[in-house]
């Protein structure tokens, strides 16, 4: 096992650390490991989803919808067999 020395912990985070290891009954040690466990694992739960990002940014401004954009026919592909033909 690893341990960690913090230096120079403001005293109002430390009373704050030490009422909420006593509101759930555990040692401050145990509290400062339950509060990284769970800040170190809510991203793992959440794959990466660029749609869900980009949902989350805009989610301030209301719920809109974006209007419908017609999509055309796709066109045919360039044949470039043409430009090597040298007959």
């Amino acid at each position: 096992m690893n341990s960690i020395t913090i230096q120079n912990l403001d005293d109002d985070l430390n009373d704050r650390l030490e009422k909420r290891a006593k509101y759930y009954g555990r040692s401050l040690e145990e509290e400062v490991k339950e509060i990284l466990r769970a800040a170190l694992t809510a991203n793992i739960e959440q794959p990466l989803n660029l749609a869900t990002a980009i949902e989350q940014r805009f989610a301030h401004l209301g719920n809109f919808k974006l209007p419908n954009i017609p999509r055309e026919p796709m066109r045919e592909p360039p044949n470039f067999e043409d430009m090597y033909d040298r007959t």
